[in-house]
């Protein structure tokens, strides 16, 4: 792979970067600008790669973490992902073992089951989301929010 190789790999990778806004591809990008410049120095094409892979792997390892903490900050959830920690209103008594149950969330009603498999919530109580799994929202009621249960 000669130094054309490099540059175009570069470039590929950063302009998947750009375009996703992922943090999926920069990784390999570094590693690539690594490959040219051993290729500039006249190593062979074992060690480019070998060293592609490596810095590659590095920062992937090293900086993703960080990078996703800071970069991602100001995501906004959006559809369902924005309803987890809000409140509902348990408008049918939830029963995992009866597979009953039915909550009120922002004028829309729900099919609701109880995050604890065995606890039963009456009609009228105050939940909190805590998971969507398809067309169920997973609650527990307010109070144990509260208790840190």
């Amino acid at each position: 792979m000669g130094v054309i190789g490099w540059v175009a790999a570069f470039l590929v990778f950063i302009v998947i970067e750009v375009a996703t806004m992922a943090l999926t591809t920069i990784w390999f990008a570094g590693g690539a600008l690594a490959g040219l410049i051993l290729c500039l120095l006249g190593a062979g094409i074992e060690l480019q790669l070998a060293v592609f892979a490596a810095v590659s792997f590095v920062l992937l390892i090293l900086t993703r973490p960080l990078a996703l903490r800071y970069v991602n900050r100001q995501v906004k959830k959006t559809n369902v992902d924005s309803l987890i920690g809000s409140k509902a209103r348990i408008t049918e008594t939830v029963d995992n073992g009866a597979e009953t149950g039915t909550a009120l969330l922002d004028g829309k009603e729900w099919t609701a089951r109880a995050l604890h498999r065995e606890e039963i919530i009456p009609q009228g109580t105050a939940v909190v989301v805590r998971r969507i799994e398809g067309v169920k929202l997973l609650v527990e009621t307010a109070e144990n929010e509260q208790k840190g249960a």
